[in-house]
């Protein structure tokens, strides 16, 4: 805080456990509501000076924390998979994303124009002032580097809630921020529960912007509480992906990507594909490539290199996920594979067995509710309007996917789909596109141009 470790305020002490056996590993203090004013104080005092900074000055402190963090990249993975569960391939690829969510944002700025002549008057972006940076533990190197970028290119300053799960990948990540020596209170770190923390980020008067990725339910509550002070707020929310194989894709490369597309992040991911719409009449070939796909897929500890699958990150979420796998068959769909309980050789810890349903319909619990775990719900179409129909028959509207062998016909129905992203024939990632989503996934975009515009008010100069 203030450009140093300091000792919380607060007291209550939150045990840290390793998803993998569920052993404790550490304690973490959390800070409480005094502590958070402190960060405040200390981002609003900073505000003043970095608000001022020129491209290039601010285009070098991003340099500085991408080599920081890049530096600490075997530190960051070993305790993102002892901590989180994550397997080697995830936990690298969500370090490296996050190293160069730096980099990525200082080339977005470097082409921004904080100024320009509109009509007879001038316009100035100016940066909004103290952001509450507020992230979770599915991602939370991350979504904290990018958050921070994106606040620092604006020239905002920062106080970071990051999960309090997390607390063992925060500490290593607050070390490279520090020996990147940006100036005092720029960026202030405070460990703590969402209803004390983060419910005084949203309530204070001196936040003029909220941005936050995680539960539905949260960012409603958070979108409440910034009412009274008018704050921005930028919410990143949950999701029930659909993912559409049109009839006339390439099935022996369309399935293998929805199983990663659903299992992504150990299926801890707000943009898990984990409704698979398929033709009615290509449903026992589905079955049998699922089967053989998903028969293929390593649950294991997250340090084994073949790992696809590693623990939920908690027993309370093993338990949320096991229920589900209960609803799906009380609710008459058809197991094709998983189920309840743990893989062989893996009761110590919260590992799920890979789960699809199949004979779903899109009014079961299993296929409108987020359950944030491996488990894949394959739901039949008739024609390709029904298939779309069913996929915007949702809440959310986070990312959606479509496969197809026409690339035209692909494009059509993606245009369709409500749905902040959707993926063509592909997993992949563009950092300079903008990411959020429609409907109850959320508010405000990230990544990019979008996500800077998110961080900067206009103010009109009339000459």
């Amino acid at each position: 805080m203030n450009g140093s470790f300091v000792t919380p305020k607060g007291t209550e002490l939150f045990d840290l456990i390793n998803p993998t056996n569920n052993e404790l590993i550490g304690q973490v203090t959390l800070g409480n509501e005094e502590d958070t004013q402190l960060a405040i104080a200390a981002a609003r005092e900073a505000f003043k000076t970095f608000s001022l900074s020129t491209k290039e000055e601010r285009g070098n402190y991003l340099q500085k924390l991408h080599d920081a963090v890049l530096k600490r990249t075997d530190d960051l993975i070993s305790v993102t998979q002892l901590e989180y569960g994550a397997p080697v391939s995830r936990a690298r690829s969500s370090v490296e994303s996050a190293a160069n969510s730096f980099l990525e944002m200082k080339q977005v700025m470097d082409q921004f124009q904080f100024e320009k002549t509109v009509g007879h008057s001038r316009v100035r972006l100016e940066p909004l002032g103290v952001v509450g940076i507020i992230t979770p533990w599915n991602a939370n190197v991350s979504f904290i580097c990018g958050k921070l970028a994106t606040a620092l290119a604006a020239g905002c300053t920062a106080v970071i809630k990051p999960s309090e799960m997390s607390a063992l990948q925060t500490q290593v990540l607050l070390e490279c921020f520090h020996e990147a020596g940006l100036p005092s209170g720029v960026f202030n770190i405070v460990n703590g529960r969402g209803d004390v923390v983060g419910a005084e980020l949203t309530r204070h008067k001196d936040i003029s912007k909220i941005s936050f990725t995680g539960s539905t339910i949260v960012g409603k509550t958070i979108a409440r509480g910034a009412v009274d002070t008018l704050k921005r707020v930028t919410l990143e929310l949950g999701g029930k992906s659909p993912n559409i194989i049109l009839d006339d894709a390439d099935f022996a490369r369309a399935i293998p990507l929805a199983v990663n597309a659903a299992f992504i992040n150990s299926g801890q991911a707000c943009i898990a594909g984990t409704r698979l719409l398929v033709p009615e009449d290509r449903l026992e070939e589905v079955k049998t490539l699922l089967k053989a796909e998903v028969g293929q897929v390593r649950t294991g500890i997250p340090q084994d290199m073949e790992t696809v699958i590693g623990p939920m990150v908690s027993k309370k979420q093993y338990d949320r996920v096991q229920s589900y796998i209960r609803l799906g068959i009380e609710e008459g769909a058809t197991l094709l594979i998983g189920g309840e309980g743990q893989p062989e050789g893996l009761e110590a810890g919260n590992f799920v067995r890979p789960t699809v349903f199949v004979n779903v319909n899109n009014s079961m619990r299993i296929a409108r509710e987020e359950i944030f775990g491996p488990v894949l719900c394959v739901i039949t179409y008739r024609t390709e309007e029904e298939a779309i129909e069913i996929a915007n028959d949702t809440d959310y509207g986070l990312q959606a996917y479509v496969s197809s062998s026409d690339n035209e016909r692909a494009h059509r129905v993606a245009a369709q789909i409500i749905a902040g992203r959707v993926l063509i024939n592909c997993l992949n990632h563009d950092p300079f596109a903008p990411f959020g989503g429609f409907k109850q996934s959320g508010l405000g975009r990230e990544l990019g141009i979008y996500g800077l515009e998110e961080y900067v008010e206009p103010k009109t100069l009339i000459l």
